[in-house]
Parts: C-alpha cells; sequence; structure tokens
C-alpha cells in the first residue's frame, strides 16, 4: 500500500452518488483514497470478504469509471492492484462532501 498525497487544487464537488453509496463500495472508495494503490488482496481482508462479491464491487466502480485495475507479477504469483481514478476520487469525496452536510443538518 502506497500513500496518496493530498490533492491540491479544485474541491470536489458536493454530490451525493448512488454507485459509491453502498456500504461495501464506500468503504472500497474510503481504503483508495487514501493511497495511490492497493493490492486486491489486501482490500478483500480489510473488509473481510470474498473475492467474488469484492470482484462484483469492484466491476460497479470501474464500470463507472472510478476505479482501475492494474495486473501484475510478483512473488512469480499474478496480483491485481486498484486504484482510484480522478473522477473516482473527485466522485468519493464530492459524496462524503454531501453526507457531511446531511450530518451537519440533522436536529440536535
Amino acid at each position: 500500500m502506497t500513500r496518496q498525497a493530498p490533492a491540491g487544487g479544485a474541491e470536489a464537488p458536493d454530490a451525493f452518488d448512488n454507485v459509491i453509496h453502498a456500504p461495501q463500495r464506500l468503504r472500497i472508495c474510503a481504503m483508495l483514497d487514501a493511497v495511490n494503490q492497493i493490492e486486491f488482496s489486501l482490500v478483500q481482508e480489510r473488509l473481510d470478504v470474498s473475492a467474488s462479491v469484492l470482484s462484483k464491487h469492484v466491476s460497479v466502480l470501474m464500470d463507472a469509471g472510478y476505479v482501475e485495475q492494474r495486473k501484475a507479477v510478483r512473488d512469480t504469483r499474478q496480483r491485481v492492484w486498484l486504484e482510484l481514478t480522478a473522477t473516482g476520487r473527485a466522485a468519493y469525496r464530492g459524496h462524503v462532501a454531501a453526507l457531511r452536510k446531511i450530518v451537519d443538518q440533522a436536529p440536535e
């Protein structure tokens, strides 16, 4: 796992995103937002889900253009690495901002 430097410049628009909102996809995006890239198996381990469940969620995020995957050989085995695209990072941060607005507007 490699750390992602904070993005400079423009803030993501506050936009609730139904693709990201599903709990496991939200967790995937949160993990990916904190790094440049992360190995599929580590995400699977941290989320405590099967490879097929994670693969389905990643496919939805990839179809939306939010996640890219890269395959590489490491230790003589093929590994899959995941990363947020710029579009995915902006969508995730916008979604989080929209959720914060909802929480901040809740009556005390």
